[in-house]
This record gives C-alpha cells, structure tokens and sequence, in this order.
C-alpha cells in the first residue's frame, strides 16, 4: 500500500476545511439526496461525500455503510484529492497503491473507486463525492459527466452553507434558504437541510 502524499497546501487547504464547519456536524437531507443519486448513477453499492483531515477522513454523507470515518493513511479519498477532476480506479486489487489496503483486502473490499475532489471557492480541496463497489467496473463517459455535475452540486450546497454560516454564526443547524427567508435572520435555526 502505498500512502497518500501530503499536499504542498496541506496547511491551507485544512484551514479552508475547518472554515466550512462541516466536520461532525449531522447528515443534511441535501447531501444525502446526492450520495444516493451517484450510487444509482455509477451503479455502485456505496457512494458518500468525504472530507479529508489531517489524520482522518470523515464522511459528511454516506451511503451503503455506516462507518462514520476512517484513518487518511488507508483512503482512497486522500489520493483523489491530489488530482484537479477525476480519479478512477477500475480494480483496487490490481493497483499498487491500494492492492494491499486494509479497505480492498477486508471489509467492505473495495475493488471500484472513483472519485471527485470538492473544492472551496478559493480553490482548496476539502475531500471528494465517490463512489465505491466491491466489483471491478469502469464509468462510460456520460457517467462521469453526470458525477462531475453533480459535485459540482456539492460544491455550491458547501459555498451557500459556509456563507450562510458566516453570516450567522449562532446558526447551529441550517434550514433550507426558502424556509430562512420566512423565519428571518433571528430565528432559532433547526431544521437541516
């Protein structure tokens, strides 16, 4: 197994991460409505969006498994972060990288990954949207064009949420910006999105 490399921004980029307060925070209905649409779209028992820490990665959203996060040393996602659109492994037990990781060898034996880093306004990676089977496949075309739209969907629900959060920092959870706009900038702030 090979481990991922520490990004030259490394410092930066977990900054811009922490400045999204999403880590630990609940699953919200709009993130999960999209991690289940890429497991159909790829065809794919799991798929989940990932936020890559410093030591870990913690699933913002997830499904097809429940675990909640995993160390950095053993994700795919931290690899993927390195890449600028897409990364794509057809059959984990065949690479070099991953043909003896904890996650392909035991359970859940990963042997598709693919993955979508997210990214920051300001350009910093936060993690990825990815989808993950046990069985060897590869995405046509018009799936990965779909799966990079729909990232892209995560990035603007992640921008609108981290300015909203900005602009109201007592917030402790969001509601939907339609319900915002009828409750006011004042109100106590508990349905999540």
């Amino acid at each position: 197994m090979i481990a991922p490399p520490i990004l030259t921004n490394e410092e930066h980029r977990l900054a811009a991460l922490h400045r999204t307060y999403l880590l630990d925070t609940p699953q919200e209905a709009a993130f999960d409505l999209i991690t289940r649409l890429v497991a159909r779209l790829c065809g794919t028992k799991i798929a989940a969006i990932s936020l890559v820490d410093r030591d870990r990665q913690w699933f913002k959203s997830r499904y097809g498994f429940t675990l909640e996060e995993t160390s950095r040393v053993i994700s795919f996602c931290a690899h993927a972060i390195e890449d600028t659109e897409l990364f794509e492994i057809p059959d984990a037990s065949l690479d070099k990288r991953f043909w003896d990781n904890p996650l392909v060898v035991q359970a859940p034996k990963i042997r598709f990954y693919v993955g979508v880093p997210l990214y920051t306004a300001d350009g910093y990676c936060l993690g990825t949207l990815c989808a993950i089977d046990d069985r060897p496949q590869t995405l046509s075309d018009r799936q990965r064009h779909h799966l990079l739209g729909l990232a892209k969907q995560v990035e603007r629900h992640i921008h609108w949420r981290t300015a909203f959060l900005a602009q109201y920092p007592d917030s402790q959870t969001l509601v939907s910006p339609k319900e915002a706009a009828h409750q006011g900038p004042h109100c106590s702030l508990s349905s999540v999105v």
